[in-house]
């Protein structure tokens, strides 16, 4: 699968209780919202709510950000594996552009009904909600 371009899509804005005791953004807040874009990443694409964090790679701290900075989160898959689905993350000022965290890969994996690894039977990312079941859609389950 050749490389895709990160989207970002995702804001959030750092908040006196996401700060650590220098004054920054908690890794530990910023890491949490990324599993979390991650995960809504991969139920879109894989088409299934049972989806869980498999393994994240080195975790680099580029920048910090302070309260009231905006920040945003991008996401690109870069290939689907038979039961899984690994992507790159970044997040960056929504204002300055610079980079506050890159994340290399991020490994999701599809779980079926009994909570085990499942084939997912898709090879390319989509643009579309077409995936998410239609039982996700009316509130069901």
């Amino acid at each position: 699968m050749e490389q895709a371009d990160i989207s970002f899509r995702t804001r959030k804005w750092v908040r006196p209780e996401d700060l650590n005791a220098n004054g920054t953004l908690f890794g530990g807040s910023l890491l949490k919202w990324i599993d979390e874009e991650a995960a809504i990443y991969a139920i879109i694409q894989l088409g299934n709510r049972r989806v869980v964090t498999k393994y994240i790679s080195e975790i680099n701290f580029v920048s910090s950000a302070t309260q009231g900075d905006l920040v945003e989160m991008g996401l690109a898959a870069t290939r689907f594996g038979r039961t899984s689905l690994s992507m790159r993350a970044e997040v960056r000022n929504m204002i300055t552009r610079q980079t506050i965290l890159k994340i290399d890969e991020i490994v999701f994996v599809n779980l079926g009904d009994d909570g085990k690894p499942t084939p997912h039977g898709y090879h390319a990312i989509t643009y579309e909600r077409d995936r998410i079941p239609t039982e996700h859609l009316d509130g069901s389950r």
